[in-house]
């Protein structure tokens, strides 16, 4: 198959009939084999029953169904799981994103042999201080983090070949990290291609401040886990020794104090409770991250996600 598209959605029962025409006509001009994988994040209107209704009169589009709302990433992560397709593209229902973009993601990946090609929305028509601002400063943040040079980490319209979808796995709202996912992974030939940026036609935006502040913290996470899964007392044996070395030396110089003035007041110092309190961190930064770390990595229900049904999915 050449090309999978996967759409997560959540309250577009109004764009899904004109998006999935405008998709067939491109697919159909390029003379495509396609599926086309629709996930319903838990909508509270009509979008399952307008995704039917589509899939009854076209087979190659195909729908998962969540029993309730689960997040962007949880809808990805299980249209990645489905899709067949040699290159699986990922663009938003919203009808921001222009299918005639789909062509030319393709050829970069068949082509120029690219890993993952991120869209590019150089002109905007968002709001400038509630979503494009924040944007880029998340987008600044990551670049200098991930060390991976693109202008719109979150950008929904996104390229892969087929290898990398199956070789990440996306969870919590990590949607927004995911060529850092796919650097730390090994896929490193990530590229970039400025697409168009449609003004929204139907529905209201789901961004939200929550949104943009969680994003930072997913950064943060997968930055550390990214180094230091493998190897993590690299990062709590450093800093719990560089802390419990610190409290030892402070306690040796008051005990030492004591020995030599014997009228020396060890328990009013200031000193002597920060020494306790430093050494006491330094042991809770082996034991407690550490222990914290394996456990969340081995959650056996991680990414496991109720779904009520599906179409043309096995």
């Amino acid at each position: 198959m050449d090309v999978s598209i996967v759409i997560p959605l959540y309250n577009e029962e109004e764009s899904l009939p004109e998006l999935c025409e405008w998709i067939v006509r491109v697919v159909n001009a390029n003379n495509y084999s396609y599926e086309v994988v629709m996930i319903d994040d838990g909508s509270t209107d009509d979008s399952w029953c307008v995704i039917e209704k589509i899939s009854a009169n076209n087979p190659n589009i195909k729908g998962i169904k969540f029993q309730r709302n689960y997040g962007k990433s949880a809808a990805l992560n299980e249209g990645f799981k489905a899709a067949q397709g040699d290159v699986v593209i990922t663009m938003d229902a919203d009808m921001q994103d222009s299918p005639d973009e789909i062509p030319e993601l393709r050829r970069m990946i068949v082509e120029d042999k690219y890993d993952l090609v991120s869209g590019w929305k150089k002109k905007r028509f968002d709001n400038k201080l509630t979503k494009n601002l924040p944007s880029k400063i998340f987008n600044a943040a990551a670049r200098r983090i991930s060390k991976i040079q693109l202008h719109d980490f979150n950008c929904g319209l996104k390229a892969y070949r087929k290898k990398v979808v199956k070789s990440i796995e996306i969870y919590g709202e990590m949607h927004r990290n995911i060529p850092v996912l796919a650097k730390w992974a090994g896929f490193k030939k990530i590229g970039e291609k400025v697409v168009e940026h449609r003004p929204r036609k139907y529905g209201v935006t789901k961004f939200g401040w929550d949104r943009f502040i969680n994003g930072f913290l997913d950064l943060s996470t997968l930055t550390f886990v990214g180094r230091f899964s493998k190897r993590p007392m690299h990062f709590f044996g450093l800093y719990g020794t560089i802390f419990f070395v610190i409290g030892f030396i402070s306690s040796l110089y008051l005990i030492i104090a004591k020995i030599i003035d014997t009228d020396y007041g060890l328990t009013n110092k200031p000193l002597f409770y920060i020494a306790m309190s430093v050494m006491i961190i330094g042991m809770q930064l082996f034991l407690t991250g550490f222990i914290a770390e394996l456990v969340v990595r081995n959650a056996s229900d991680r990414n496991n996600y109720l779904i009520e049904e599906k179409i043309g999915i096995r």
